[in-house]
């Protein structure tokens, strides 16, 4: 395990692009499955208050993680190369003064232990128009994952988003709380 640690530390996430990896390789068969990929229960979720409590008249921006893919291809002993999208539902509240808010996130890439090899963090736009609700998809263009040989497949490894939350927001998820800016439409 430690002589790959250099080469597991050589994990790139890179940044937002465009196109689907698919399009980009030849049709030869992968080498084995792409890892599994998913959102963070505990950061899938983001909620921000004005500072005046937890009350749904002092919501100013909520966020949701609402899917999460991954698409992949490696063949032989040639690095697993992956793009990841993310549909993002995002909600202006009451307490709100502007129509547009920016949500931080992260991508992460670890071992099935749990190990984070790699993350990255990004910025993604919720622009409102004057409405409550609204959403995107986030595509993350290039992520490279060595591999020791060609017998290491993309099931030893895992890709796992989220927002980036303070504190009090993670304890907020943590504690099973939660507003939906849409709730009862």
């Amino acid at each position: 395990m430690i002589k790959y640690a250099p080469l597991l530390a050589a994990v790139i996430l890179t940044g937002c692009g465009a196109g689907k990896i698919a399009d980009s390789f030849d049709t030869r068969q992968n080498a084995g499955p792409c890892p599994p990929v998913g959102a963070l229960y505990d950061s899938s979720r983001y909620v921000e208050f004005d500072g005046g409590g937890e009350l749904y008249s002092n919501i100013e921006f909520t966020g949701e993680i609402i899917d999460v893919r991954l698409f992949c291809r490696y063949v032989e002993d040639n690095p697993l190369e992956a793009e990841v999208e993310i549909d993002f539902a995002f909600g202006k509240g009451p307490a709100a003064d502007s129509n547009a808010h920016t949500y931080p996130y992260y991508v992460a890439v670890t071992r099935r232990n749990g190990k984070v090899l790699a993350k990255k963090y990004f910025n993604t736009e919720g622009n409102f128009g004057g409405q409550n609700l609204t959403g995107k998809t986030e595509v993350i263009g290039t992520i490279e994952i060595p591999r020791v040989d060609e017998s290491i497949s993309g099931t030893n490894f895992e890709v796992v988003v989220g927002f980036e939350l303070t504190q009090e927001q993670l304890e907020f998820n943590r504690a099973g709380k939660r507003f939906r800016m849409d709730a009862g439409q």
